[in-house]
């Protein structure tokens, strides 16, 4: 990973874009970067941080969880600069509740939804309708946007019911992503981005669930009102709209959003 990073790095200052982002930077005092990220965006948040960190004192500072369990800490007063969602529904909320930037709204990326099993299966819905397994992790719909994804397909297949007695809920989809990798489930849905990030052989099988099965998973960005006078919040807004950000999280496993 570390010589990917070196790599992107290298692209942004030869492009010019690290020249750009130097003179923007030169008038941000050395505060941090406080930003609540949904946890299916781990991986590509790591990365992005690295190379917009760079060689600067500025400190990006995470913290992950389910998208609605975020939403709520920032209704009651978390300190975040942004919030990068795994839905634009919260973002929205945000906004309409006085507590988020409406100019700053973007769509950063979409997910995609993976049936994923640590074992050599042929996984398709196939597998879904034999139901020969015991559990089958899905993050919690009701918290996470990759959860009511894995609901809308399951009901699509009229499996929602059926299956009740083998979904164990995450409350997010990286712990579904655990509840799987550890075997406690069979099966699990999670993020083409984790999926994107095992390595080696532990990969197993996986079945990228077709995009008409359930609605887009957009995910949002915004500036919140705790951050609006940070210009470090508004410099990364605008790092996660650059060809380089871009071409960083579409390699990682998300359809590039239109942002014209």
């Amino acid at each position: 990973m570390k010589s990917m990073i070196l790599r992107y790095l290298h692209a942004y200052l030869i492009g010019g874009l690290g020249t750009v982002f130097a003179l923007s930077m030169a008038s941000v005092s050395a505060e941090d970067l406080h930003i609540a990220v949904a946890a299916n965006f781990t991986k590509p948040i790591k990365q992005l941080k690295q190379v917009f960190e760079g060689n600067s004192k500025h400190r990006v500072i995470i913290s992950f969880g389910a998208t609605g369990q975020l939403y709520t800490q920032i209704k009651h007063g978390a300190p975040f600069d942004l919030f990068l969602a795994a839905d634009m529904k919260r973002p929205k909320m945000l906004v309409d509740d006085g507590m988020a930037v409406a100019e700053s709204l973007l769509t950063y990326a979409v997910g995609k939804l993976v049936l994923w099993s640590p074992q050599a299966l042929d996984l398709q819905a196939n597998v879904l309708r034999l139901g020969k397994f015991n559990h089958l992790a899905i993050a919690h719909p009701k918290m996470a946007p990759y959860g009511t994804a894995a609901k809308q397909v399951l009901e699509k297949l009229e499996l929602w019911q059926t299956l009740q007695g083998k979904i164990v809920r995450g409350n997010n989809v990286s712990q579904a992503y655990q509840f799987t990798a550890t075997g406690n489930a069979e099966l699990g849905f999670i993020a083409l981005s984790q999926y994107k990030a095992i390595q080696g052989n532990s990969r197993g099988s996986h079945w990228i669930v077709p995009e008409q099965m359930y609605d887009p998973i957009q995910q949002g960005a915004v500036l919140l009102k705790k951050g609006q006078n940070n210009p470090l919040a508004k410099a990364f807004l605008a790092f996660l709209k650059s060809p380089l950000a871009r071409q960083m999280i579409e390699e990682l496993g998300y359809v590039e959003p239109n942002l014209s």
